[in-house]
């Protein structure tokens, strides 16, 4: 007994020390960059650890951790913008994606299962093909002498400008992410009893009454877990906005990436991706007790 108590310990302590070593470790390692000062060096930020110095090395490392970065980060603008630039084109996206994903998936549910088979394999599809393929192909689709463009000219359209605009980066967040909407919504909304729908529609509902008092309320927990999984991803996003989105473009990955390779700000960049991280907490936090429920609603 005592032995596989041993072993149960073992196995419950195993997903700590993962976490411990792959989120915990490489998050205090960013949160003391956050703290640290630019230098011209390689590494280039200060201070460091001098561990031949012994006690009173460490006493001098922390007492040089400061919070200029992030006071830096509050007063210039360019922080500011790109922070609410994401914040904008995460919530305009999962909006569209929630128009565009929830008739999806409720024609996917109302399907016949071996049509519902297909049209969910369909829909999982793209997940077999490189996401920075997916996008490159996006930018053979959108620019000036792209398949749009032929198109509009084959039926006397003018050409459009899109590829490098907002446009073009909200098309290419919808067209990555909809699945991810679609699918936690397919799968709250075929686990619905029809009999529901029946019961409203001897009371007097409309088919349209039927949907929004019956059917729709109790999608909510889908809605609520696809908006958050397209929603956590996208405030971050560096691949859609740098590719589609052009130079001018500001979001907080492209932000990090800059200011961590090209500006060579390691702390600059540091403090904006922990100041991401905390604004996803609650997000992510309400994601996680959403999946429990529906966890819970499954069985």
């Amino acid at each position: 007994m005592k032995a596989r108590r041993d072993r149960t310990g073992l196995a419950a302590l195993a997903p700590f020390l993962w976490l411990g070593l792959f989120f915990l470790f490489p998050f205090l390692l960013v949160a003391k960059l956050s703290l640290s000062d630019t230098a011209l060096a390689i590494p280039p930020y200060t201070p460091r650890i001098y561990w031949s110095a012994g006690l009173a090395g460490l006493k001098t490392f922390f007492a040089a951790l400061d919070f200029e970065t992030y006071a830096r980060l509050t007063s210039d603008r360019l922080y500011i913008v790109a922070y609410l630039s994401s914040l904008k084109f995460a919530a305009i996206s999962t909006g569209i994606l929630l128009i565009l994903g929830y008739p999806l998936a409720y024609a996917m549910a109302r399907c016949a299962p071996a049509v519902r088979q297909a049209l969910l394999m369909a829909m999982i599809l793209p997940f077999w093909t490189s996401f920075l393929i997916r996008v490159y192909a996006l930018i053979g689709i959108l620019k000036p002498e792209g398949l749009l463009n032929t198109a509009l000219r084959l039926v006397g359209l003018g050409p459009v400008n899109i590829l490098n605009t907002e446009t073009a980066i909200y098309i290419g967040l919808v067209y990555a992410y909809l699945p991810f909407m679609v699918l936690p919504l397919y799968a709250v909304l075929e686990r619905q009893q029809h009999d529901l729908l029946e019961a409203a529609a001897d009371l007097g509902c409309t088919p349209f009454e039927a949907f929004w008092r019956v059917t729709f309320p109790l999608s909510l927990p889908g809605v609520a877990a696809g908006a958050l999984l397209c929603f956590i991803p996208m405030v971050g996003e560096f691949v859609i906005p740098d590719l589609l989105g052009g130079s001018s473009t500001l979001m907080l990955g492209k932000t990090i990436w800059t200011e961590f390779f090209a500006n060579r700000d390691w702390p600059a960049a540091s403090a904006v991706a922990i100041v991401l991280l905390f604004t996803l907490v609650v997000p992510i936090v309400l994601y996680q007790r959403q999946q429990a429920k529906l966890m819970e609603a499954g069985r």
